[in-house]
């Protein structure tokens, strides 16, 4: 089972992330679940959601405490983590591996230390790509591509499907810009 932490901001798509996973999973006939972990937090505070991936039922319905990918949006939240004590082990990083697929909001050449302790990092020009396409840092989507280019977790033509079946009623030039980024950053 494929365990997801998406850490993020209030306001940056985080929850729906997670939801476009598990939509994009069934969408692939694999057993799917999401689930958001947040309180009275206002936009720009950190949150997380989850999603489990599997070709099983999935009976547990506990927070996600032992990722197997953990994606990042807001590498605001990297810097903050690491400048705390036992920051590879504790915050956003609890629960990691060095097995651990993480995908950053990110230049690839940041944060040597990150580089060493775990082997499955992964680095995407999320920021860029939204603002090219939307005009604004709104880079949920865009890191789902990278999920689906650099896990095999969801694909795109499922992905696709999910941001079809989420942004129904967005309209179609919402969903037409959001596949385009998608696409971009996952191919």
């Amino acid at each position: 089972m494929e365990q997801i932490r998406v850490h993020g901001r209030g306001g940056q798509g985080v929850v729906t992330a997670a939801e476009l996973i598990a939509i994009a999973a069934f969408y692939s006939g694999r057993e799917a679940q999401s689930f958001p972990n947040f309180g009275v937090e206002r936009s720009g505070a950190p949150i997380q959601s989850y999603a489990r991936v599997s070709h099983r039922p999935i009976l547990t319905r506990e927070q996600v405490y032992a990722p197997t990918v953990l994606l990042i949006q807001d590498p605001t939240l990297v810097d903050e983590a690491l400048k705390k004590k036992n920051a590879l082990t504790q915050g956003i990083f609890a629960g990691c591996t060095p097995d651990t697929k993480i995908i950053i909001n990110a230049p690839a050449n940041r944060w040597p230390s990150l580089k060493k302790k775990f082997k499955n990092l992964y680095f995407s020009p999320a920021t860029e790509i939204a603002l090219e396409i939307f005009g604004k840092n709104i880079v949920n989507t865009v890191i789902l591509g990278a999920l689906a280019k650099y896990t095999k977790i969801i694909s795109l033509p499922a992905l696709e499907k999910a941001i079809k079946e989420k942004f129904a009623d967005k309209g179609k030039e919402i969903i037409k810009k959001n596949i385009l980024a998608v696409d971009k950053a996952g191919r």
